[in-house]
């Protein structure tokens, strides 16, 4: 496995490396979400890249970009264990130069949802992707489904902007009670941890609801709310019931919709979701 940290030295290593190329960008601290993505680029393509970059830009000056967890041997391990071909790992300094004053802004996706409460985040996620996407140069790149609002905001900005790029969303990875993997779940101590078992709970609940039936959207996030609000340390932000491209929030009947939420489980904050009738 080839371990790069300079552009250049990238350069040199991908010149050398046989195609299909398949991506995998992350901020490291992986787990059984990330490799589930490995895995399936390797599946796919006949050499896999990772990136290990947790990226200042998109966290607002009051989130948690210091405490994020890192612990970069145990992610090469990871890797290694895993056949990945190179892991980039750029310094801020690589990535934002002195000065830097180029940004990738969406008008409407980004500002919707997780944008209405984190302003800056999407513009910070999708200059770093298109960056990183130009300096790796893949032939596929893999998203998570639980970060839902990111993969669309991704999937449109290749669109728009001409990248020759295939975006693979790979399915949530869960743990045993139903908890979607994220790095966050560091930050919960043992009485958290079982509190964010509601959100999954709640999505597990509109799933069953739905395939009996209820088309409803308000009785959707209804069936949501009712299973976070019942939870003493949990704070439900916000339910939402849209529609799977565009993201527009539905009223009345609904024949497939992405199911999202966020919640704060103490002072971590948690997100989830699931599609329905696709």
């Amino acid at each position: 496995m080839k371990i790069v940290k300079t552009t250049s030295d990238l350069n040199t290593k991908l010149d050398g490396l046989d195609r299909t190329l398949g991506f995998v960008p992350t901020m490291g601290y992986l787990h059984e979400g990330h490799l589930s993505l490995v895995r399936k680029a390797r599946e796919e393509n006949t050499t896999v890249a990772v990136s290990i970059f947790a990226n200042p830009t998109q966290f607002a000056p009051d989130e948690d970009l210091a405490s994020y967890p890192q612990d970069i041997d145990r992610d090469l391990e990871l890797l290694t264990g895993e056949g990945v071909d190179l892991v980039w790992i750029p310094t801020v300094e690589t990535m934002y130069p002195d000065g830097y004053q180029t940004w990738v802004e969406m008008d409407h996706l980004s500002s919707i949802l997780e944008g209405s409460y984190r302003p800056t985040h999407f513009r910070g996620v999708a200059t770093v992707v298109a960056k990183l996407f130009n300096a790796v140069s893949p032939d596929k790149a893999y998203f998570g489904q639980k970060d839902a609002q990111q993969a669309a905001v991704i999937k449109k900005m290749v669109r728009e902007l001409n990248f020759r790029i295939e975006i693979v969303v790979c399915p949530i990875v869960r743990e045993p009670d139903g908890v979607a993997m994220s790095s966050r779940n560091t930050y919960l101590d043992e009485e958290e941890r079982l509190a964010a078992r509601c959100l999954s709970r709640g999505l597990f609940l509109v799933r069953d609801a739905f395939q009996k039936g209820e088309r409803r959207a308000e009785v959707l996030k209804t069936i949501v709310n009712n299973e976070v609000v019942h939870e003493p340390l949990a704070r439900l932000q916000y339910v939402s019931c849209a529609d799977l491209t565009s993201l527009a929030e539905l009223e009345n009947e609904v024949q497939a919709c992405l199911i999202s939420m966020a919640v704060f489980v103490g002072k971590t904050r948690l997100i989830d979701n699931l599609i329905l009738g696709k």
